[in-house]
């Protein structure tokens, strides 16, 4: 075996590139079909102030429940399926915490409780609590205000 030489260090190798979840699917040969990953990819989660985890994942869900692949867990279509959801840093997180992630209720866990983190819940909360009717309002418009 010749020995590597400082530029051989420096070139960069697909051998470290982190990839996908790391998931026991067994004997299990399964493919994602390219629309489903596409119509998944339409609507990423970039983490920004703005954007719901919990909206990203109810969209996600009803994504997955119109696929089934006879053989395998609608658990684990999710677990392959949910980085092509996400984008940016969200999916360096995902991937920083893949070797944790290795079912799909722990997965789901993780992203709410980085992404929709206990203090948007308690602020969410506090408005809902505090929400008063505006005189000049009907109650569907001061549902569709909060």
């Amino acid at each position: 075996m010749a020995e590597k030489t400082l530029h051989d260090f420096s070139i960069s190798s697909a051998t470290n590139v982190v990839t996908g979840p790391n998931v026991d699917v067994g004997d299990v040969n399964f493919e994602l079909k390219s629309s489903l990953i596409n119509m998944v990819e339409a609507s990423p989660f970039c983490g920004e102030p703005n954007e719901d985890a919990n909206a990203h994942l109810q969209n996600f869900l009803e994504l997955c429940k119109t696929v089934t692949i006879q053989g395998v867990a609608p658990d684990i279509i999710r677990i392959f399926l949910f980085p092509f959801s996400l984008l940016g840093k969200v999916k360096q997180w995902f991937y920083q915490k893949k070797e944790a992630i290795c079912s799909w209720d722990k997965c789901s866990m993780a992203f709410l409780a980085k992404f929709f983190p206990l203090g948007k819940t308690n602020a969410l909360h506090g408005r809902i609590s505090s929400f008063q009717k505006t005189e000049m309002e009907s109650i569907p418009e001061d549902w569709e205000r909060l």
